[in-house]
């Protein structure tokens, strides 16, 4: 396995400052942001370290990023964006279509052949009302990164956090319940999971058993904390919004057994890129605390990965 970051904590870097920042530390991998151009819908979204517009158009531009990496000893492990392709309103869920389908095009052009997305859902509508406009909105944008060759991995993040996602989230792909359907409706080899254990956690579900049912699907995978506060849950209930009662956190400040999480890996034998995804409050406000985050990441991760 290797060990690197997902960029979008990096925001105000250039590409070239990240990826100097991830060498630097010692990552060997990166996940690369690649929203639109200036174009943040929420926190941690509108970074974008490469412009895939630029990389389709330019082939001089799509040439220097693949050798800077490689100058810097850093693996681009997947093309970064994470919209929501099945929003209510029409008009934000075509554009956040297209732009998916560029970071697709972007990352089979570049060599990359990963992008790493949500599948999106609309929050108004039912769990059966989404499976439906998933059959509608998801066989086009796979059967392109097939013939592409660019698999496709979905995490698992319910984008469920306060009242702005209120009541039902911004990601329908987020229990392995759900994830069956899916792949029975897309059966595809580039269709798969970015796998990230918090998510269960503050769900209350078991994080380390779909591992192994899933572990053919695992494409990505996201190292990311949560540490649940279980005097809140009491007050606030698993009705409430989820911030009410937990919050994300770095690599070992959480409830997430780092340990076991990284044994069951070896156990199914995922030799792929793991990737470090801060979003501590606790670690912002300056480069600096930002830069601490990574360090004390990559220290603790390191007892399992290297």
């Amino acid at each position: 396995m290797k060990l690197g970051i997902v960029s979008a904590i990096l925001d105000g870097w250039s590409f070239e400052e990240m990826m100097d920042t991830v060498s630097g530390m010692g990552f060997s991998c990166v996940e690369a942001a690649c929203w639109p151009q200036g174009k943040a819908e929420r926190r941690y979204a509108g970074v974008s370290h490469i412009d895939v517009d630029r990389v389709l158009a330019d082939d001089e531009y799509a040439a220097y990023i693949n050798d800077y990496a490689e100058g810097k000893k850093v693996q681009i492990s997947s093309l970064a964006f994470y919209p929501n392709t099945m929003d209510g309103d029409s008009e934000k869920r075509e554009a956040n279509i297209a732009h998916l389908k560029n970071v697709i095009a972007a990352s089979a052009k570049l060599g990359v052949n990963m992008v790493t997305t949500f599948i999106g859902r609309d929050q108004n509508k039912t769990v059966e009302e989404n499976v439906e406009l998933f059959k509608e909105i998801w066989p086009p944008i796979i059967s392109m990164a097939e013939e592409l060759g660019v698999k496709v991995a979905i995490e698992n993040c319910p984008m469920l956090f306060g009242q702005d996602q209120w009541p039902g989230g911004q990601n329908l792909m987020t229990t392995p319940v759900i994830w069956r359907e899916l792949f029975g409706i897309i059966d595809s080899e580039y269709f798969g999971l970015n796998y990230d254990p918090s998510h269960f956690v503050w769900q209350q579900m078991d994080y380390l058993k779909p591992l192994y049912e899933f572990k053919d699907k695992i494409f990505h995978v996201h190292y990311k904390d949560i540490k649940l506060y279980p005097d809140k849950l009491k007050e606030y209930g698993v009705m409430a919004y989820p911030l009410s009662y937990m919050a994300p956190k770095l690599p070992g400040l959480g409830d997430v057994d780092w340990g076991k999480y990284v044994s069951a890996l070896t156990d199914i034998g995922y030799d792929g890129c793991t990737c470090i995804e801060v979003e501590d409050r606790a670690f912002e406000g300056s480069r600096e605390k930002i830069l601490e985050s990574l360090r004390l990441s990559k220290k603790y991760m390191e007892q399992f990965v290297i």
